[in-house]
């Protein structure tokens, strides 16, 4: 299965619905790093995604986006796909 990265901020629904689709999904580990203290991994957060706001989701090296979009995949049936090449 390949790595999941999820870039979090505190007090964030979509982000705990992010993680909570994942794990329904069969992801154990997601690496999750919380942005609000950190303005280093905002700033690494940006300039993978090209975003400001959380989640940001990543699996592999793949930029997913944020919940909607990883909603959208798991409903056209593509995250399984995206978490076992």
């Amino acid at each position: 299965m390949q790595a999941v990265t999820i870039y979090t901020g505190p007090f964030c629904p979509y982000c705990t619905m992010a993680k909570r689709l994942l794990q329904a999904a069969g992801v154990e580990n997601i690496g999750e790093i919380r942005i609000d203290a950190d303005p280093e991994a905002f700033a690494e957060m940006q300039r993978r995604s090209g975003q400001r706001s959380v989640p940001q989701i990543f699996i592999g090296d793949t930029h997913v986006g944020g919940f909607t979009d990883l909603y959208r995949l798991q409903q056209e049936g593509g995250l399984d796909g995206l978490l076992n090449p």
